[in-house]
């Protein structure tokens, strides 16, 4: 197929290349809207309890969960005639509006609710009220109410928070943050690339394809929009991916057609012979990380699906660009792809030969060929090293802790990150981001019992106040009557206020003391801790099933990509280990929040659970990218080896070491060449100002850094040296099956069968 597919490239070139460049302008214009279509919420389950709860109360409790929240503050005091004009307009402009429920005020509520909506300095009070809709509608509203509502006049300041107001500015963040890491990404990108060819032509071509692969993944992205809810979050990953992947994958390619015409190939056959090797290497490693990055849709959340769906498709995307759109463009330049050689200059500069990049590569004078060399030598103390240096790096996700994404992951400078701050420090009681709601659906049987509950629940440590339609109660004693609205045909809500972070291992088992109080009907908990709750169980319960459906996968592909039972096991404990150091340094940076200062993020104590998984996904078929292109090269070195001894091949431990050797040598080079590339694209999105994307970005450049240098230079030789030749070993049955159905890197006949051809 990939013969077939050279040969149609290299026979019309120039319509690929017109068909390409149309393509983009049309997904270019078509992707130019995603971002305004994708959604910045979906962590959590809508079949999970607490979204019941969220729904109840916006239907039946005329949205008495506020999700937007407006801070007025002021020098005079709430109380200041200004400041109750101020709040007053407020109110009223947004109970006019068809789209908003709710409404509560410190000025217009009663007593019993008025005090809790006004700071305890007196300086700052708030209105509050739930806006309808799905996810996109509410932040879309919170969005114009900001810009209408929100201001300083006549020393009276309006901001705003709450959450459709946060998500509503992660969204506007994001945007904002993805335009600026392609703008670091791509020109450091094309030094490197100079850097690596040395030619600006050479170094032109896998940017291009880059680019190209942008475009469409804005343009999928937007059609995926049509057909299924897409989180915001995917717009930075995917973007990132299209552009790494395809840089990586070109350069593959690019630097095998650059070898194949110093080994004296025209154009055309060095095109073919290109696409039929490095273009093999390319489709398996598109093909783990696609089955990775597929494992994503188990999941019942839609954060994690939209990385399935977007993923798999601008994986697919980068590798037939890479395959198809590359070629051509190779076929065209023909020997002038290693035009425009910056090293001429620099060397004539300094004195030095002009370097000839059509010289053939002597593998066995390279540094790479040595570093193996002496790595095999030493393979025992370097194993033994590494992977205790990689198990001290991880050692600090042992003590990880999980929680709900809040305000706090936006820079100090966003309006509802302060306000946010406000809400924690002045408002203990009308922190609706951290009350818990209690919904009795169906409840009729009066207020006796749902005071004795109340009564109760007030008594849990850290509960601040409990409202209920029989009273408001404070440590066990009621202290005021019930506000209205608690109660009504449907059945009843009470409130928990806290000021527990409901994020916290505090706030979890604040909840489940709650869930313990007996309640006079079925309960359904909703608010923060219960989302955290749901989120994080919801997760958990399909980890398992995540993490074996990749190791599987990835062994599935590696056995018939090797034919070998150990290497595919040993590519898994490999990922694994950098994988934990990576979230060890996570821990160490994010949650303990070493690094807080100088990245700009606020630390809380624990990560966003969902960050880990999707980390493990990429950073597993990302890894899996470099382990594909090397072992190509070292099985092809593997097969040529070895000698024949009474009408059989023998190969050696020797040939081993020597195959390891010169596949290290010829692709060393490269695939730290890619990683870099991909590492500077994945750690342009550290310059994010919302705190787990620079997770995602820093956790993602490590490890494919510590993968491309550690593991795949020194720890993956040294431990094939220690293998042997049990290294390419498989039952016989296993071997049979692969026999019969194994990806081969080369359309020809096996080199085994030329070896018995020159013996005879």
């Amino acid at each position: 197929m990939l013969i077939r597919i050279a040969q149609i490239s290299t026979r019309y070139p120039r319509a690929i290349l017109l068909a390409a460049a149309a393509l983009a302008i049309l997904c270019g214009v078509f992707g130019a809207t995603a971002a305004s279509h994708l959604k910045s919420a979906g962590f959590t389950s809508p079949d999970a309890e607490s979204s019941k709860v969220a729904q109840l109360l916006a239907d039946n409790f005329d949205g008495a969960a506020p999700n937007y929240v407006l801070l007025v503050s002021s020098a005079s005091g709430a109380d200041a005639p200004a400041t109750k004009a101020v709040g007053l307009h407020l109110a009223e402009t947004l109970r006019a509006r068809p789209d908003v429920k709710g409404v509560q005020s410190y000025w217009t509520a009663p007593p019993a609710i008025a005090s809790a909506l006004r700071s305890t300095s007196g300086k700052d009070a708030l209105v509050m009220a739930y806006l309808t809709g799905d996810d996109t509608a509410a932040q879309r509203a919170a969005g114009e109410l900001t810009e209408q509502l929100t201001g300083t006049t006549d020393g009276v300041t309006v901001r705003q928070s709450g959450v459709a107001s946060v998500f509503h500015d992660v969204n506007k963040q994001i945007t904002h943050d993805l335009a600026v890491a392609e703008g670091v990404a791509i020109p450091v990108s094309l030094i490197v690339l100079v850097l690596v060819f040395g030619s600006l032509i050479a170094a032109a071509l896998p940017l291009a394809v880059g680019i190209f692969a942008i475009l469409t993944t804005l343009a999928i992205l937007r059609l995926f929009t049509l057909v299924t809810d897409v989180s915001i979050y995917a717009l930075n990953m995917t973007t990132a991916m299209g552009l790494a992947l395809a840089v990586d994958y070109s350069l593959f390619i690019v630097s095998r057609y650059r070898e194949e015409l110093a080994n004296g190939l025209a154009p055309i056959p060095a095109t073919i012979r290109a696409v039929q090797t490095a273009g093999r290497t390319v489709l398996y490693s598109a093909l783990t990380v696609a089955l990775s990055l597929s494992v994503l849709v188990i999941f019942d959340i839609y954060f994690l699906r939209s990385f399935a769906y977007a993923g798999v498709a601008v994986v697919a995307a980068a590798a037939a660009a890479a395959i198809v759109i590359l070629p051509a463009a190779l076929v065209l330049l023909g020997d002038r792809v290693n035009a425009l050689d910056i090293r001429i200059p620099l060397r004539r500069l300094f004195g030095r030969p002009a370097p000839d990049p059509m010289a053939p590569q002597v593998p066995g004078q390279s540094w790479w060929y040595r570093m193996v060399g002496w790595v095999t030598r030493h393979s025992i103390p370097v194993t033994v090293l590494l992977v205790a240096l990689f198990l001290a790096l991880g050692s600090p996700f042992l003590s990880v802790k999980f929680g709900y994404p809040d305000d706090r992951v936006l820079p100090t400078s966003a309006a509802s990150r302060q306000v946010g701050d406000v809400l924690r420090a002045e408002f203990p009681a009308a922190n609706s981001g951290n009350n818990t709601s209690i919904v009795l659906d169906g409840y009729h049987d009066g207020p006796g019992p749902i005071g004795t509950y109340a009564t109760a629940l007030s008594r849990v440590d850290g509960v601040q106040a409990v409202l209920s339609s029989a009273g408001v109660y404070l440590k066990g004693a009621r202290v005021a009557a019930g506000p209205p609205g608690l109660t009504n045909g449907t059945g009843e809500y009470l409130n928990v206020a806290t000021r527990t972070d409901p994020f916290s291992p505090a706030g979890e088992a604040q909840l489940l003391e709650l869930k313990a109080v007996p309640p006079p009907a079925p309960a359904l908990f909703g608010g923060a801790a219960a989302i955290n709750a749901d989120a994080l169980d919801s997760l958990e319960s399909k980890l398992p099933l995540a993490i074996a459906l990749i190791a599987l996968a990835t062994f599935v592909v590696l056995f018939l990509f090797t034919g070998s039972l150990l290497l595919p096991l040993k590519a898994i404990v490999l990922n694994t280990l950098s994988l934990a150091a990576a979230f060890g340094a996570m821990v160490w940076i994010f949650q303990d929040g070493h690094l807080s200062g100088l990245l700009g993020f606020t630390p809380v104590g624990y990560m966003t659970p969902t960050m880990p998984i999707l980390m493990f996904c990429l950073a597993f078929g990302m890894s899996m990218d470099y382990e594909v292109f090397l072992l190509s090269r070292i099985r092809e070195e593997w097969l040529a080896s070895g000698r024949v001894v009474d009408g059989v091949v023998v190969r050696t431990a020797e040939d081993n070491v020597h195959a390891l050797a010169v596949g290290v040598a010829r692709t060393g080079k490269i695939y730290t060449a890619a990683a870099l590339l991909m590492a500077i694209v994945m750690g342009a999105m550290v310059t994010s100002k919302v705190s787990f994307i620079q997770l995602m970005g820093l956790g993602l450049t490590l490890t494919v850094l510590a993968d491309a240098t550690l593991i795949r230079t020194m720890l993956a030789p040294a431990l094939m040296k220690l293998m042997g030749t049990a290294n390419w070993w498989a039952p016989k049955p296993l071997a049979r099956l692969h026999a019969r159905i194994g990806l081969r890197e080369h359309a020809d006949s096996d080199p085994q069968d030329h070896l018995l051809a020159e013996h005879r």
